[in-house]
């Protein structure tokens, strides 16, 4: 049998940490979580790592194994889990992925486009802008460069802003659609995606709630101790940057925190977004019956 891949997804607070695990279990298996902020062993409560009691109930890995001091990027995430799965493989047949970065679950998965490569020059020149102007200049740019990309990614996220205008200035008038081949890669196991989703009021109330919970176990001491570091990459992540503003005066708590519900709930939207483009994945809904997602799994698993 072809080794196997299960691929988790979907939006944010929807049990999918949860399913992970059972799914280890279930397959005696170990578990590589491809949330990208996860990685960062300086975000815990905020980033809504695994409990220890969940870390224990099967084998993670990439959990708070980077610092937000090192540049970490999709590419290197691609590269260290094809290393990754290669040991796993030699004695499992099944490996759970999870996460709700569809990018890099797609990196994972199917590989990334071969895109231009970083471009110093244009990369000093966009930083110096986004200082000098602010993040406005970049999102003028990229809306006229590519307005349909423009519509689809997190336009207050000043590093993909920087990746997709220094990709676009290079390719000659090329829009992002024509650039990215959409090809998957070769890989050596296969890959069976799913995602759990919840209807939307359900999803909005679970997270309200997750963020709540995020306070009280000490959301606002873990933001505090990262306000010096405020401009890294990392932490432009919902959850931080409307505290950073909050520390900083310019707003009072309880808007900071509304503001974090409302940013998560818009960032959900986004991810389903992202995983409904992908109509190789299987959705469940998150009252899901165990069984029955076994049922689906095992027919794809042992019958290709």
């Amino acid at each position: 049998m072809k080794k196997k891949v299960i691929s988790i997804g979907g939006p944010t607070a929807t049990g999918k940490t949860s399913l992970a695990i059972k799914l280890a279990r279930y397959f005696d298996t170990e578990i590589i979580s491809a949330d990208s902020r996860q990685f960062y062993k300086e975000m815990r409560i905020g980033t809504a790592v695994p409990t220890t009691e969940e870390l224990a109930a099967a084998p993670h890995h990439f959990i708070q194994h980077k610092s937000i001091f090192e540049n970490y990027t999709v590419g290197d995430f691609e590269k260290d889990f094809l290393q990754l799965t290669d040991k796993l493989f030699q004695k499992k047949d099944i490996i759970i992925l999870v996460g709700g970065s569809g990018l890099f679950l797609d990196a994972a998965c199917k590989g990334l486009d071969d895109l231009p490569p970083k471009n110093e020059q244009i990369r000093k020149e966009l930083e110096e802008n986004l200082q000098k102007n602010g993040i406005k200049s970049l999102q003028d740019e990229l809306t006229s460069l590519d307005n349909e990309f423009f519509q689809k990614i997190d336009i207050h996220n000043p590093h993909r802003l920087i990746r997709a205008i220094e990709i676009l200035r290079q390719s000659n008038g090329k829009k992002m659609s024509e650039i990215r081949s959409g090809q998957k890669q070769k890989r050596n196991f296969d890959c069976i995606s799913i995602a759990l989703n919840a209807e939307r009021p359900l999803l909005y109330e679970r997270i309200n709630k997750r963020v709540d919970n995020m306070i009280n176990e000490g959301l606002l001491e873990e933001v505090e101790k990262l306000l010096p570091h405020k401009a890294l990459n990392p932490l432009n992540t919902v959850g931080y940057k409307e505290l950073f503003a909050y520390f900083e005066g310019k707003t009072d708590l309880d808007f900071a925190i509304s503001e974090i519900k409302k940013n998560t709930r818009r960032f959900a939207k986004r991810q389903i977004t992202w995983f409904k483009k992908n109509s190789e994945i299987k959705w469940f809904d998150i009252t899901y019956d165990f069984e029955k997602i076994i049922k689906y799994l095992e027919n794809y698993l042992f019958t290709k």
